[in-house]
């Protein structure tokens, strides 16, 4: 089952994406990052590759897990730095 999300971006992810919110509709991140990688082509599909993500706050390792309906979904690329 899909569900409607919001997606923030930060950093690389926001530059790669060209927006820094949007909705959209997906069942899990792996579904999520399909979805992105459709709309906005190669250049996000690399950083989300390397991309940590928050659902709703919570760090999530599970690329494969369902996501909760009006979740918030933040895109978290490899920062460098200390």
């Amino acid at each position: 089952m899909t569900t409607a999300l919001t997606v923030r971006y930060f950093a690389g992810a926001r530059a790669a994406a060209g927006v820094s919110t949007e909705a959209v509709t997906a069942a899990s991140l792996d579904d999520l990052v399909g979805v992105l990688t459709d709309r906005h082509g190669e250049r996000l599909a690399v950083v989300l590759k390397a991309a940590s993500f928050l659902v709703d706050g919570l760090t999530c390792h599970d690329r494969g897990a369902t996501l909760p309906p009006g979740a918030t979904v933040d895109v978290l690329p490899p920062f460098a730095g200390g």
